[in-house]
């Protein structure tokens, strides 16, 4: 099914910023929101990303002009009757979205597939709220979504395979890297990214380091930002949300550090609040200030380890392990998960991605790894079983030959 014209249902910032990806691509949007205000505010967020083209002498003013002819403003969902594909794009709350759903599932064409940016809530869940859940899956762009090349696309249960090749298709027709991922809690980004981040405030919250050489020393290994500079830009509140409903879903393994719950409960929420692992003032970063310290020696003085040493392979290999533990689940094949972090987060593309790194590392040297931080640190760092299948099988990585990857 070709898509002739697209809606974009909530008017904040993911929602404008996939308008704006939508009518790049010379396709019609109408942005909807409850209010005409609210609508309105979008489509001059939409014009905002333009600007920002045109002063960057990427597009001229006339192109910009011709875009903006694209985009629609829409105070209701009645007027998404004839559109061909709507992306939802409100808050994070799946009575809200269950809700919205059945309404979509009136107002829009029989024909009509109906998309949810969401970044964790489940897709069979929102798909069984329509009569249409067929026509139902997850299309999840990445902030900001003009910038990054992923999208992930998430069938639920009955999502008809027609539909995620219609999907495919339209994300690549934006320019977009698109991954289809078998449903689960966080997909796969987050769910392989959260534990990264959660890692590395453990490693400040035990160890005789500094989260500015954390940063720095994981900005050298290749990523585009250290982890706590990425914590305060995501929103401290929300990191730790995301890592709750992974630890519902697989325990142990994704246990918050308690360090990340007492700055969220402390109101250090990131540079949105002014202050979260740094301190933000006049737009200038700024790192160990007295609070954060008193926080970090109340955590401490609760228990748990101090004084570890700080190695980079422990928040790598919380990451590489979700990353196998997710392959053998068959969430994606190992080609796009490493596609995915790379395209994502920004991991380092010379790098190849976690599964990638399992390879160059050696499976039989991350195993040993794995099991030394299990037998230190606890059950976040059991070994995914495949791992010692593979090294049971001489699949060891690069210097074998094979090992996820043929070399």
């Amino acid at each position: 099914m070709y898509i002739y014209k697209v809606g974009v249902v909530g008017a904040g910032t993911m929602g404008a910023q996939i308008a704006e990806v939508v009518s790049f691509a010379g396709v019609p949007v109408l942005l909807a929101d409850i209010q005409e205000s609210l609508a309105r505010r979008g489509v001059e967020s939409v014009r905002a990303i333009y600007q920002a083209r045109v002063d960057k002498s990427k597009m001229t003013p006339e192109q910009l002009e011709e875009k903006m002819l694209l985009v629609t403003a829409s105070p209701n969902l009645e007027a998404l009757n004839d559109v061909d594909l709507v992306i939802e794009a409100v808050s994070e709350e799946v009575t809200l979205k269950q809700r919205l759903f059945r309404e979509l599932d009136r107002v829009c064409a029989r024909s009509a597939i109906l998309a949810s940016n969401t970044s964790a809530l489940s897709i069979s869940a929102i798909g069984a709220s329509t009569t249409r859940p067929g026509k139902v899956l997850g299309l999840h762009f990445f902030n900001p979504a003009y910038a990054m090349p992923l999208v992930e696309v998430i069938p639920g249960l009955a999502t008809d395979p027609q539909t995620v090749d219609d999907v495919v298709g339209f994300a690549e027709s934006l320019r977009k890297t698109p991954v289809i991922v078998k449903e689960c809690a966080g997909f796969l980004v987050n769910r392989l990214l959260s534990p990264y981040l959660n890692e590395a405030v453990w490693c400040f919250q035990d160890g005789d380091v500094s989260i500015k050489e954390i940063d720095q020393d994981m900005v050298a290994f290749g990523m585009p930002v250290g982890p706590f500079t990425l914590l305060d830009t995501v929103g401290l509140d929300i990191a730790l949300e995301v890592a709750r409903i992974l630890h519902r879903s697989y325990g142990p393994r994704m246990a918050p550090a308690p360090l990340l719950e007492a700055l969220v409960k402390a109101g250090r929420w990131g540079i949105k609040s002014g202050r979260g692992f740094y301190e933000y003032s006049g737009g200038e970063e700024r790192s160990g200030d007295q609070a954060l310290d008193s926080l970090l020696q109340q955590v401490r003085q609760s228990g748990g380890q101090t004084g570890m040493e700080w190695t980079r392979l422990r928040p790598l290999l919380a990451m590489v392990n979700e990353a196998v533990i997710a392959y053998q689940e068959g969430v994606a094949s190992a080609r796009d998960i490493d596609l995915a972090m790379v395209a994502g987060t920004g991991f380092p593309n010379e790098k190849g991605g976690p599964l990638h790194v399992a390879d160059q590392l050696g499976i039989d040297h991350v195993l040993h790894e794995l099991e030394a931080l299990r037998d230190t640190l606890g059950l976040r760092f059991w070994p995914a079983p495949m791992l010692r299948r593979m090294v049971d099988a001489g699949f060891t990585g690069q210097l074998a030959g094979r090992g996820f990857f043929a070399y």
